[in-house]
């Protein structure tokens, strides 16, 4: 009897758990508290986040950001930096949205006191502050998933289709939509799906600092990872980040009119299962008859609802676990993955048909022409709305070039950072291969630095600005972006200007992925631009970050210097770029390195540390070589002490010479197999980088 009681009393405490838990579960708001550290009590942190916190709640409602739902701001000085983005749905009124950011700043400090990262999320709005500089990428940090308990019976696998194909449909005409007063937000609604579920309502939005192809972008890849995050047939579900959020419900919960409609008999049923083998007729249960039957039913209705009990207590604690539980990291190694459709599906939203980059490029005339590479040509186009964009046309004879063009698109697509060149679209059509970017008005940095008459147009604060703005872009390749990424081409060609003269790192041809905790690799097929490359690299074929760090270090020198680091194997020149430039660092000459057309007025102090800076970079022990975020700190700080660099690291000069700080000189791109590969080694002497990508 004791025993008995003691089970009821069990099974009734499950049953009224169960019944609690979900009213938990759709309560709000629901948050995520970063791991990057805490804050103390009255401290400068805790101030500045006051701060940002009034600021952006005037903001939404205000000229300001009030059109568009949205803020974003920063306070203080790094290590006291906040940044912070509220967006709120793209259905409510600007006074309800002050509400919510005002009471979501307040909630946030509650449930994650003193933590210096929290995500948040309300019905209505979304907020994200940190101590790291989130607001200067694209990004879609701070991910919360969500998802209610009930479940689609029936045909799941259509369910899903028609879920997918709404979704992609609301991502692309909120990409597009560019009204004012709805900016890159959009409702969709399917209907006549089945008689129980007659309509899948969606929404999707974007934080309204975006274009509409980074918001593309975004949505694309939370479309790509919707099945990934959430079970097949779940009811309803939400994802929410900082640049982009997507829902799906089988209710309606938006207040405004659908902005697009959908029909549910486009989406096919799934294939019918295959019949039960003959001679062996399908289970029936409860065809057996008698007492038998009657004692098994009084046994089944005893245990079955404490079982049912249980795994409801345990799939909801997944739940809980699962709404909470991290990012994947993705698999180290070369983006051999580049060709899986899933990688595609993220940007859709940016094909372009291949009869439109014939209008916009005058059918590739050649007075549209903008240069010549290894694998193709690039031309200047104009797309219908007016946007100026670069046509990279991939040569149709060249078979490395579709793993080069798969390896950048998939790259490209996936980072997002205002140093870096943006993706407009894709054209992969009649055995053409094209990518589509923003176009750059003053071409590539090499066109104007090695230029005579051009390199006065490059005085000292742009200068300045291009080197700021190269090292805030690997920093976000190597350490901030939600992949881990070494360039492996970087140089003076690949870095393009804007009509600020604002850089953009290019050409992620050559680009190799890292997981997580991965921090150097080896191949035996070396590419890359002497003269750019790490000893390390090219002679063993060893790169991680800190190969990009030594062609950083290069390019700074060569601006400030104005000079390629190029002398040839085949000329008479005596050194090259970094023995020369070392000769008269420690005569104390180095002055007279410097580019006379940047004019009188250049800053000398801020030259002579950028190039103490740009030593430190070209180290021969990767090692002793900064990590970028160590020299964008070097870089904004006068304060900060720099230690006295080694020898630069040299390679052997030609004809010999036995003394081991013996300089050589090279020239132009390379592919080079090492020693042990017992292969060929083509060079190229022009300025353009050749690669064959091969796993490992």
């Amino acid at each position: 009897m004791c025993r008995g009681s003691v089970l009821l009393l069990r099974v009734h405490a499950a049953l009224l758990l169960l019944a609690a838990l979900p009213a938990l579960i759709a309560g709000q708001p629901w948050e995520i508290c970063g791991e990057n550290g805490n804050y103390t009590a009255n401290s400068t942190y805790q101030a500045n986040l006051k701060q940002l916190a009034a600021a952006l709640h005037k903001n939404v409602s205000s000229g300001t950001g009030g059109g568009r739902l949205f803020a974003s701001g920063a306070v203080g000085a790094v290590p006291d930096a906040v940044y912070a983005l509220a967006l709120c749905r793209g259905d409510i009124n600007a006074s309800a949205c002050a509400d919510c950011v005002g009471t979501i700043f307040q909630d946030a400090q509650q449930l994650c006191p003193y933590r210096k990262e929290v995500s948040i999320v309300y019905d209505s709005c979304y907020l994200r502050f940190s101590n790291l500089d989130f607001l200067s990428s694209a990004d879609n940090s701070g991910v919360v998933d969500l998802y209610n308990t009930g479940t689609v019976s029936g045909d799941v696998g259509r369910y899903d289709r028609a879920v997918t194909g709404l979704l992609n449909a609301t991502a692309r005409y909120a990409a597009g939509n560019t009204n004012a007063s709805s900016r890159l937000f959009a409702t969709g609604v399917m209907v006549g799906f089945d008689a129980q579920f007659p309509k899948i309502y969606a929404m999707a939005q974007c934080s309204p600092d975006l274009s509409p192809a980074q918001c593309g972008l975004c949505l694309g890849a939370m479309v790509a990872r919707w099945w990934q995050t959430f079970e097949p047939n779940t009811q309803g579900a939400r994802s929410v980040g900082a640049r982009c959020n997507m829902r799906v419900e089988l209710y309606s919960f938006y207040n405004v009119p659908s902005m697009l409609q959908l029909q549910a008999e486009a989406v096919a049923p799934s294939p019918s299962p295959a019949p039960a083998p003959a001679g062996k007729p399908p289970a029936v249960p409860g065809t057996t008859g008698g007492k038998r039957r009657n004692g098994a039913g009084k046994v089944l209705a005893i245990v079955m609802p404490i079982v049912a009990a249980i795994l409801a207590v345990t799939v909801i604690g997944f739940c809980f676990w699962r709404r909470r539980r991290p990012e994947k990291t993705p698999p180290p190694g070369p983006l051999r993955s580049a060709s899986r459709s899933e990688d595609f599906e993220s940007i859709e939203s940016l094909f372009l048909d291949l009869s439109t980059l014939r209008i916009a490029t005058d059918n590739f005339s050649e007075n549209n022409k903008l240069g010549e590479g290894g694998f193709g040509v690039v031309y200047k186009g104009s797309l219908p709305h007016g946007e100026e964009i670069a046509v990279k046309r991939l040569s149709q004879s060249s078979v490395q070039g579709m793993g080069e063009l798969k390896n950048e698109l998939v790259l490209v697509a996936k980072l997002q950072h205002k140093n870096l060149v943006r993706l407009v679209g894709v054209c992969l059509e009649e055995h053409e291969r094209m990518l589509v970017y923003e176009y750059m008005p003053n071409r590539s940095l090499d066109t104007i630095l090695f230029d005579a008459e051009k390199s006065s147009l490059l005085d000292w604060g742009r200068r300045l600005k291009i080197i700021n703005g190269v090292a805030r872009g690997m920093q976000y390749l190597h350490e901030d972006s939600q992949l881990k990424i070494v360039h492996r081409d970087l140089k003076a060609s690949n870095v393009l200007l804007d009509s600020d003269y604002n850089p953009k790192i290019s050409d992620f041809g050559l680009a190799r992925l890292f997981g997580g905790d991965q921090t150097q690799d080896v191949t035996n097929r070396v590419v890359g631009t002497y003269g750019y490359m790490a000893p390390e690299y090219a002679m063993r074929g060893h790169y991680s970050v800190k190969s990009d760090v030594f062609s950083f270090g290069v390019l700074v020198l060569e601006i400030v210097t104005g000079r390629r680091n190029s002398g040839s194997y085949y000329s008479e020149q005596s050194g090259d770029l970094l023995s020369i430039i070392w000769e008269h660092w420690t005569m104390g000459t180095i002055m007279e390195m410097v580019d006379r057309s940047m004019g009188e007025r250049a800053a000398g102090g801020e030259i002579a540390r950028c190039i103490h800076v740009g030593l430190l970079c070209v180290q021969e022990n990767p090692a002793s070589r900064p990590a970028m975020s160590a020299v964008n700190v070097m870089l904004s700080s006068g304060t900060v002490s720099l230690k006295a660099p080694s020898r630069p690291a040299f390679y052997i000069r030609k004809g010999g010479g036995d003394d081991g700080g013996g300089t050589g000189s090279y020239s132009g791109s390379f592919v080079g197999t090492l020693p042990s590969s017992g292969r060929s080694a083509p060079m190229s002497p022009n300025e353009v980088s050749i690669t064959e990508l091969e796993p490992r």
